[in-house]
């Protein structure tokens, strides 16, 4: 196998992640929380409280809707792909964090687990050759 086949297949790799991930984020966590409203900031802003930071609860709750919504579209097209996967990376550590918090098995908190790892692995690895980071 040649060295650009190589490359070829690492970046079509890392563009089926980059797919895959931020449509599962942006249609199962993102767009969900979005439609739920205001009322869903507080509950989700309230995460914060695990890690000491408690003011502000709804904007904190705000920002996390945004990051898995907009952040999502960002990873699909590639597009500031490393520093959106390190705030997705941190958004998904304050959701484990959540998750043990509430007494959640470690198990059953694992989703935001993995999906911090991919975050931080696309954030070393970066986008790749098909996206518009790339361009």
């Amino acid at each position: 196998m040649s060295r650009s086949t190589s490359h070829i297949r690492k970046d079509i790799g890392l563009l089926i992640i980059r797919i895959a991930i931020g449509t599962s984020m942006l249609a199962f966590h993102g767009i969900p929380k979005i439609l739920r409203g205001v009322e869903s900031w507080e509950k989700i802003g309230s995460a914060m409280h695990n890690i000491g930071i408690t003011f502000m609860t709804p904007a904190w709750g705000f920002i996390a809707i945004l990051t898995e919504t907009i952040g999502s579209i960002l990873i699909i097209i590639g597009l500031f792909t490393r520093p959106t996967a390190i705030v997705l990376a941190i958004t998904m550590l304050i959701a484990f964090i959540s998750h043990l918090s509430k007494g959640d098995s470690f198990a059953g908190s694992s989703h935001p687990l993995e999906l911090m790892f991919i975050f931080i692995a696309l954030a070393i690895a970066r986008a790749g050759k098909f996206s518009i980071d790339k361009k």
